[in-house]
């Protein structure tokens, strides 16, 4: 009876990179944990936390602490970047993909980092970590430390954010367009999603940065080495992007403004209209009020021209109407 090795729970992909110019080997998906005992280079493992079995196998990870095991398998839905030891976990956001499309909804990616091992979690597919993928099936002899994986992934995230900002400003530039058109259109639907879109990336993107800017502060002892040099250019990053967010939250909002003055001034001028009809219609209103009166002794109630006269008296009043409104400037 032959003994195998149990294959690792979760798993999406494996990555062993070697130092110096070998290759970076791409490992089995049933690769088993013995195989994970790599004498040279460093590891990045890929799991999905939908497998239940992912904590039982993190549990006994050699190198992992209390602290970054529960940085791993978390499903708390915020972003967290906690430096220990000389060991990097916690919690970035990201964007989720379906498997034939990009979405904007909003992800969370679970990381370890240590000198010898990169460990990466989430529960849904990740836009940034898929393109991470690419660029190391692509060059990925760039990648020498665990903490230049960690520093890729941010960048990848920065980079998705530029693309959704690209989109958000093609979509505003249609709604503009509608907006300062001669007919007036109501575009607030159109535009509220937009809107609610780019206030919640803003309100990611400030709480990365900051929390990089935490990390970057934080004592040496506590550093991996290289990650103040790491910290400094995703700060930049970061910083670039964020002037880029604001802008286009500051252009959403004028253009909010924007949509609710001229729906205010369309508002206003139908009560102008209303209001001339009723100031003209107001004094024959009285005449007809007036002789209407079932009461004795009205003015041309007897003879045979009467309603002229009656007519007379209506048009004399909104002649008198529109003279009143020209003299006081309304007209």
């Amino acid at each position: 009876m032959s003994l195998v090795a149990p294959a690792i729970p979760g798993l999406v992909w494996a990555y062993h990179f070697r130092p110096g110019s070998a290759p970076c080997t791409r490992l089995p998906i049933d690769v088993a944990r013995s195989d994970l005992d790599v004498s040279e280079g460093f590891l990045w493992l890929h799991l999905n936390l939908a497998d239940t079995r992912v904590n039982a196998f993190l549990e006994n990870f050699p190198g992992l602490t209390p602290p970054a095991f529960t940085a791993l398998t978390t499903h708390d839905t915020h972003a967290a970047i906690t430096l220990d030891e000389q060991l990097v976990y916690g919690t970035l956001v990201d964007f989720q993909r379906e498997f034939d499309s990009e979405t904007r909804d909003i992800g969370w990616l679970h990381f370890f980092v240590s000198d010898r091992v990169i460990i990466t979690t989430r529960l849904q597919p990740l836009r940034s970590v898929d393109r991470m993928r690419a660029a190391i099936e692509k060059n990925a002899s760039r990648y020498r430390r665990p903490i230049d994986v960690f520093e890729t992934l941010v960048a990848e995230f920065q980079r998705t954010l530029i693309s959704l900002v690209m989109e958000l400003t093609e979509e505003l530039n249609l709604i503009e367009d509608f907006v300062y058109d001669n007919t007036p259109r109501d575009e607030r639907r159109r535009l509220a999603p937009v809107r609610r879109t780019v206030v919640r990336l803003h309100r990611h993107l400030r709480t990365v940065l900051t929390l990089m800017r935490r990390a970057a502060a934080a004592d040496d002892d506590e550093m991996p080495p290289g990650f103040d040099d790491v910290a400094s250019r995703l700060v930049g990053r970061l910083e670039a992007v964020d002037h880029d967010v604001y802008a286009l939250q500051e252009r959403a909002r004028l253009l909010h403004e924007e949509i609710d003055s001229k729906l205010s001034s369309e508002t206003n001028r139908h009560l102008y209209i209303l209001s001339l009809m009723t100031a003209f219609l107001l004094p024959p209103t009285l005449v007809t009020g007036f002789f209407g009166m079932n009461t004795s002794s009205l003015p041309f109630a007897e003879g045979t021209n009467g309603t002229g006269y009656a007519l007379s008296l209506i048009g004399v009043s909104v002649l008198a109407a529109w003279w009143l409104l020209r003299r006081t400037g309304i007209l």
